[in-house]
């Protein structure tokens, strides 16, 4: 009682006492709320490894649909598909990361980029005097690629302010000048000038001039489930046909929900397409004259069975965790 006292009586009658005793009380404060702040981010990273682990051990089991019989997809071959393990064990797939200088690994952002390429091979488009355009092509290294392989490009994007709005130029995401699309240094600096125009373009709008029918190829990677909503991301499919001649193709990827054919995210910032929209995307596309052919199979390694959470891994992500759904990538191949 006499030492408060002694206290009260100091912070009274000395002021530099008084404040270095609000400094020492503030910087006590600042320590506990950091303090506090540490053993959350501890308990929330040991939460995400424990969902990590059970994941790996097959105590969270993956509910993926009843897709039926499908065949198994096959890398060399592609249809509209998803990607499975068993297609980036193949000899085809690691010859196209040593074509593309990407290190094989099982992330399925890589297997993407080599999925539209091998559909394209596939459809003898990748030769000299081919017209591809892409769509929201941020970095994507197989533009280079394309050009190597002698094609004449149209690479679009983003208008800059509208990129920046929505976070794809601060996450490393977008192209501002076109050497951008050469950072594996796949093709020489020249030949992409030469090759290769970058225009901003809005997908849900794409314009008139690039609607006539002149191209020979179109594609896009996991894009188009970006534009507001899954009646936008079909249309936008069923649009970029009309840039296609006559027997032209376009190789798509985006997000397929492997949790529900019911609930999903279905408006936003990132849709997540289902088994049935796809369905009714192939349904469309017929009546437009092309042809898509499907193919449902998740395949059966165990890293088909693993699905990443977040913090999501660089490495090994096949399936991951959104929201509340398990989702992974699918590639649609039309002709048109």
């Amino acid at each position: 009682m006499q030492l408060a006292n002694q206290l009260k009586f100091h912070v009274r009658r000395i002021p530099w006492f008084k404040k270095a005793l609000k400094k020492a009380l503030r910087i006590r404060a600042v320590n506990d709320q950091i303090a506090s702040l540490e053993r959350k981010l501890i308990y929330q990273y040991i939460a995400s490894l424990n969902q990590r682990v059970e994941a790996l051990e097959g105590k969270s089991v993956l509910k993926a649909l009843d897709f039926g019989t499908w065949p198994t997809p096959s890398f060399a071959k592609p249809v509209s598909q998803a990607v499975t393990c068993e297609q980036m064990l193949s000899p085809e797939y690691a010859e196209w990361c040593d074509r593309l200088h990407i290190e094989p690994n099982f992330h399925r952002k890589s297997w993407e980029y080599l999925y539209i390429l091998r559909a394209l091979e596939q459809a003898g488009k990748l030769r000299p005097g081919m017209k591809g355009v892409g769509f929201g092509v941020g970095k994507d290294p197989i533009v280079a690629y394309m050009v190597k392989q002698g094609c004449d490009l149209i690479a679009t994007d983003l208008d800059p302010a509208s990129a920046h709005e929505k976070g794809w130029a601060q996450s490393n995401q977008y192209s501002e000048k076109l050497l951008n699309l050469n950072e594996y240094g796949v093709c020489s600096d020249r030949a992409l000038k030469k090759h290769v125009a970058l225009r901003n373009v809005n997908m849900n709008e794409i314009p008139g001039e690039l609607r006539k029918g002149q191209f020979d190829f179109t594609w896009s990677a996991c894009a188009y489930e970006h534009l507001g909503s899954i009646e936008n991301g079909i249309q936008f499919v069923l649009n970029s046909l009309e840039c296609l001649k006559p027997g032209g193709i376009a190789v798509h990827t985006t997000e397929f929900n492997i949790s529900s054919n019911e609930e999903t995210l279905t408006f936003g910032g990132t849709v997540l397409f289902r088994q049935k929209d796809f369905v009714e995307m192939g349904e469309r596309v017929r009546k437009a004259g092309g042809k898509m052919e499907l193919n449902f199979n998740l395949g059966t390694q165990p890293m088909d069975r693993f699905y990443d959470v977040p913090p999501y891994s660089e490495f090994n992500h096949l399936r991951l965790q959104l929201d509340q759904y398990l989702t992974t990538s699918f590639g649609v191949i039309i002709t048109k």
